[in-house]
């Protein structure tokens, strides 16, 4: 079984953008309308800088630089997903608000930014599932925590995985193409941790070929998200069931 980074790097990242439709523009106008929802267009302050964690090819990122923010920076392992990232930067006239690090979210606000500095941070997209524990967890939202400045924002989507599923109901169509099929289906391993197995099948004129890898994710509880938002010194300013059935969580330092 792969780590979420191996995963991504030999398996999922060629093919995230597929996944999330194909259209970039498209999804960066639905996460900037949700970002304009939880109040974090910033286009009256002068100088704002946001991070986006594990940013992939950018939907969240080139949205925050669209919302007004003068300093973007976009961390993630993948160099193919900062690749596409940084294209899609130029195309939209944000290279220079962007800059795109490579490295593990974990311990990436701390080096890059001084205690209360910074404006606003987003985990977004599932991310912060593939973190190896919950202590993990607990070390980015610490570290979120002492970054903010007061009225910082961190907003996080993700699945609550808690909920088991069964029989059939495991198995979960992605999205499908003429060329390409993407479905995975679950193990519950533990009351932390489920199993995700990819299946992807591409075409090549008459001829399909599979492809499979996988890896864990963390099954985190909304109500111990919130708990450990608290812990850290925010205060929860929503919580629930958003877009695509992501739960949205926006916590604020006060």
């Amino acid at each position: 079984m792969s780590t979420a980074t191996e995963h991504y790097d030999r398996f999922l990242a060629e093919h995230y953008t597929w996944m999330l439709g194909g259209d970039i523009g498209t999804v960066v106008t639905a996460q900037l309308d949700l970002l304009r929802r939880l109040g974090l267009d910033m286009r009256s302050h002068e100088k704002s800088t946001a991070f986006d964690l594990g940013c992939g090819p950018g939907t969240q990122a080139l949205a925050l630089a669209q919302l007004g923010y003068t300093r973007v920076i976009a961390v993630d392992t993948s160099a193919v997903l900062l690749d596409e990232l940084t294209r899609f930067a130029a195309g939209s006239g944000a290279e220079s608000i962007l800059r795109a690090v490579q490295r593990d979210i974990r311990g990436a606000v701390p080096v890059l930014a001084d205690p209360g500095s910074v404006e606003t941070v987003v985990c977004m997209g599932d991310t912060l599932p593939h973190l190896p524990g919950r202590s993990d967890v607990e070390q980015l939202i610490d570290e979120v925590a002492v970054a903010l400045r007061s009225g910082g924002s961190f907003v996080v989507t993700y699945r609550d995985l808690t909920p088991v599923l069964h029989g059939s109901d495991r198995a979960i169509l992605v999205r499908q193409t003429a060329d390409r099929i993407l479905t995975c289906f679950l193990d519950y391993t533990d009351d932390d941790t489920v199993v995700v197995h990819d299946l992807l099948h591409t075409r090549r004129g008459d001829a399909w070929t599979l492809t499979t890898d996988s890896y864990p994710k963390l099954r985190l509880p909304h109500q111990w998200l919130s708990a450990r938002c608290r812990a850290a010194g925010l205060d929860i300013a929503h919580d629930d069931i958003g877009p695509g059935g992501l739960r949205v969580l926006h916590a604020v330092k006060p």
